[in-house]
């Protein structure tokens, strides 16, 4: 399961803007881009003009980081959506918002996606009653997703239980019980991650 294992923080420097790869900690001072806001690297405090591939390239990077997924897994999840009927850009962000990982982090039952990777593989959760522990899972509608009974115990979920965050509105979520369900597909304005889809289309389409 190949996945980047670096520092985050240089992605967010990289791209120049919050991606909130580690979850409260973005939330603070010690945020890299607050106070190391040039790009990594000797050469990171020349900013260069980016071309209109420059431009493309850095939006589908950004959407890339932001769900942690490599390039080949991102071009599968670009295929796809352009084989469905619809906008190919608003199909690959619903796409990658089905993911396991993502839905577990949007339900409130991670700090980032990143950590909802690792909860995922690790077995602590359920989809329709079934231990998944594939973080790239696809959900779909009216799918129930749930903590495992065996690990409702861990101090992690009892916290996350106790501060229940508020979900888009293509999911449900019963924080009493730890669980939550797909009760939609997302649309765009479920989506709020910092990045132009229409671009992204646009480079792969070259």
């Amino acid at each position: 399961m190949a996945r980047y294992t670096g520092p985050v923080c240089r992605l967010c420097r990289r791209e120049g803007i919050k991606l909130f790869l580690k979850g409260d900690r973005c939330y603070t001072d010690k945020c890299a881009v607050t106070h190391r806001g040039t790009a990594p690297g000797q050469h990171g405090k020349n900013k260069k003009k980016l071309s209109g591939y420059g431009v493309q390239l850095r939006e589908k990077q950004k959407a890339k980081r932001i769900y942690g997924i490599l390039e080949n897994q991102f071009s599968k999840y670009y295929d796809n959506a352009t084989a469905i009927k619809g906008v190919a850009g608003e199909n690959l962000l619903r796409l990658l918002e089905l993911r396991l990982d993502n839905v577990v982090f949007k339900l409130g039952y991670s700090d980032s996606r990143q950590q909802a990777r690792q909860l995922v593989t690790h077995g602590h959760f359920l989809v329709n009653g079934k231990k998944v522990n594939i973080p790239s899972y696809k959900l779909n509608v009216n799918d129930e997703i749930s903590v495992k009974e065996s690990s409702k115990s861990v101090e992690k979920f009892k916290v996350f239980a106790a501060n229940p965050k508020a979900v888009p509105a293509f999911l449900q979520s019963d924080f009493e019980n730890l669980k939550g369900r797909v009760v939609a597909l997302p649309v765009r304005e479920d989506i709020t991650i910092p990045v132009n889809e229409t671009l992204i289309i646009e480079l792969y389409s070259k």
